[in-house]
């Protein structure tokens, strides 16, 4: 289903080999909160998805789990951003913007994060309008 629905958009959307079940347990034992619904069902399919000029439109599993872990752990980060407690990662735009989910209170929208700002701002209302929108032609300039 999510490889469909990024071929789409993007034909030359590149797929890694599915995640296994294991693995997701053990990032979200890791993260100490579940993965989103759709996110699971998406790394199931494909432990990623790499778009436009290599870009990882939707990080692997291990890279979002190291890499919300670093976030919510660095002392410089914490002392130079708002807490990312509330966010988790899943992807980029390839030059420091990152995408994220809320999970204080579960729900589909996808933020990201400006890294040069600290901005975070809501860009699509589900990961199919995310997927839809990050993979189609336009690069990074897709949302504000």
């Amino acid at each position: 289903m999510w490889r469909e629905a990024a071929l789409e958009v993007c034909p030359g959307a590149g797929f890694r080999s599915p995640a296994q079940a294991v693995t997701l347990a053990d990032a979200e034992r890791r993260l100490g909160r579940g993965l989103p619904a759709e996110l699971r069902q998406l790394l199931l399919d494909s432990d990623g998805i790499i778009g436009h000029t290599a870009v990882n439109t939707v990080w692997p599993v291990e890279r979002i789990t190291e890499r919300n872990l670093f976030f919510r752990s660095d002392r410089s980060f914490a002392q130079r951003y708002m807490p990312f407690d509330a966010l988790l990662f899943f992807g980029d735009n390839g030059g420091g913007d990152q995408f994220a989910f809320i999970q204080t209170r579960q729900r589909p929208d996808i933020f990201v994060w400006e890294h040069e700002t600290d901005s975070r701002w809501w860009v699509a209302g589900d990961l199919r309008e995310y997927l839809g929108c990050s993979l189609s032609e336009g690069g990074d300039d897709w949302y504000p």
